[in-house]
This record gives C-alpha cells, sequence and structure tokens, in this order.
C-alpha cells in the first residue's frame, strides 16, 4: 500500500501546488486577499503587476491563449493569495495604457486572450512586433488631447502618463524611451504635433493630433473609445460629442478647421484650448 500511494502522484506539497496551478485553489475572499496585501510593500505588488502586463503583451505577440496555470507558475508564484488583485490592476493597467481587454474565453480551463478595444488606425509605421503596444499608448494620448479641447501641454501629458505609470522620464520595460517615442517618433510619423507655446519663458510646449491622426481616425471613434473604458454613454460628454458628431456628419479632416492661417472660428479657437 505505502509503495502504491507513492507512485499516484507527487507528495503533498506539490500535490498541491499542481492543484493551484491547475485547478486554482478556492479563491480567498476580500477580507483575505486585503490581509494578504498588508501584508506586502506597495513597491512589490506594483512589480508584480508590471511582470504580469509585460508577460500578457508578451503572449499576445505571439498570439498564443494565456493560461491562468502558466500565469501562476511563471509570474505569480508566491503571491497566490493576492492574485486576484494583481490581475485586476493588471487588466486595469492593459486597458487604459494599451487599449486591450482580457478576456476569458474558456471559463472552465481559465483560458484567456487579449482583445483589442482601440479604434481604427492604420499604423502601418509601427513595426509589428510592439505595434499593438504602441498603439495603445497613441490612442490614450489622442484621446487626452480630444477630451482636453484638442491641445494640451507637455506637462499635462507626462502627467496623465504618470498616473497610468509611464513615467516619460523612466525607462520603460515595453515602450522603452517614453519621451522620445512621444517627441520623435509619433511626431516623425506625423501621428502628433509638437509646438513650442508662442511668448513661453522658460519655453513650453504642447501637443496636438497630428495630419496622420487625422486622416486614419477620427473624433468619434476615439470618444467611443473612451466611453468603453469608463463605461459610459459617448453623449455624457456633450461637447465632446457635439464636435465629434459635427465632424462625422461633415466628413471632412479633422483638422481642416484649425489647419487654415488666420482663422478665429469657434472651432479653432476651442482646438487650440490647452490644460492649464
Amino acid at each position: 500500500m505505502a509503495q502504491k500511494r507513492r507512485t499516484k502522484g507527487p507528495g503533498p506539497s506539490q500535490g498541491e501546488d499542481l492543484a493551484a496551478d491547475e485547478d486554482f485553489a478556492p479563491t480567498p475572499s476580500a477580507s483575505q486577499v486585503q490581509r494578504s496585501l498588508e501584508r506586502l510593500s506597495p513597491a512589490q505588488v506594483d512589480q508584480k503587476v508590471s511582470e504580469l502586463v509585460q508577460y500578457l503583451l508578451v503572449k499576445d505577440q505571439k498570439k498564443i491563449p494565456i493560461k491562468r496555470a502558466d500565469i501562476l507558475k511563471n509570474v505569480i508564484k508566491d503571491y497566490r493569495s493576492v492574485y486576484s488583485e494583481i490581475i485586476k490592476r493588471a487588466g486595469r493597467t492593459l486597458q487604459q495604457v494599451f487599449g486591450l481587454q482580457l478576456v476569458e474565453i474558456d471559463p472552465k480551463h481559465h483560458i484567456y486572450i487579449l482583445v483589442s478595444n482601440l479604434p481604427r488606425l492604420e499604423v502601418e509605421n509601427l513595426k509589428q512586433d510592439d505595434c499593438t503596444a504602441k498603439l495603445g499608448l497613441l490612442t490614450v494620448i489622442l484621446s487626452f488631447l480630444f477630451m482636453k479641447g484638442n491641445a494640451a501641454k507637455e506637462s499635462a501629458v507626462w502627467e496623465m502618463l504618470r498616473r497610468l505609470r509611464v513615467d516619460p522620464g523612466v525607462r520603460h520595460e515595453v515602450f522603452g524611451d517614453v519621451k522620445k517615442l512621444v517627441t520623435e517618433e509619433f511626431v516623425r510619423q506625423k501621428y502628433l504635433e509638437y509646438n513650442r507655446i508662442p511668448h513661453t519663458d522658460p519655453p513650453e510646449f504642447e501637443f496636438q493630433w497630428g495630419a496622420r491622426a487625422a486622416k486614419e481616425t477620427s473624433k468619434m471613434q476615439i470618444l467611443r473609445f473612451v466611453a468603453k473604458i469608463q463605461n459610459k454613454d459617448p453623449r455624457a460628454w456633450s461637447t465632446q460629442y457635439t464636435e465629434a458628431a459635427a465632424e462625422e456628419a461633415a466628413g471632412g479632416d479633422l483638422f481642416q478647421d484649425i489647419s487654415t492661417p488666420g482663422d478665429t472660428g469657434g472651432a479653432s479657437q476651442g482646438a487650440r484650448r490647452r490644460t492649464r
């Protein structure tokens, strides 16, 4: 009997690990997760969230369905007790920064894929291997600019990205040099305009939509993207909705009304409003 028990499988601790990997142990209650979080530093949790985001993005590039057992084994490891919080935060980052939604396609075997919520952009200029990630960041910036009146100070854009844990002063594990990507690559590709604000000392700069962005997407698509993330109706932003609907009805170029020198119309003035 003893020999039979030994050949049935791994010892108790290893068996528990495998069970946790394959079937996932009973989900801890909210209070249990909270107690576990209190034993960890915010930096430890943030690091795990970052590792999980990067892991999911790499898997998505190869279009490989993602097993929860693999997430636990390769990323979560000793942080199983706070798994639910880590994956929730990672999901929020994926949606807010990359425009991706983590979707469980097989509840029985806990298999996930990433689904893009991004509006259409013909991003043939972006390298295929990092297209999804960069497109997500670009869309977030375009959304921010539109919601802020079609222009925003550079400092306001950096502050927004920092709130999403993308610091332009720190090399990012996915984007690399964020400031260079935004102020040089996106500008060179005409997705963004980056101009000095007149009569500012020391010099201040602002971002606006570039000509390529205006051709490849629309205000209404961007507004719907924002509404989906915020779980609201696009009409909740009445000013932006009116502007987007007018553009959609006219079928015109996004910046046609602001690109003519000397234009002093209301649309032009609205497009040049800046965040302070």
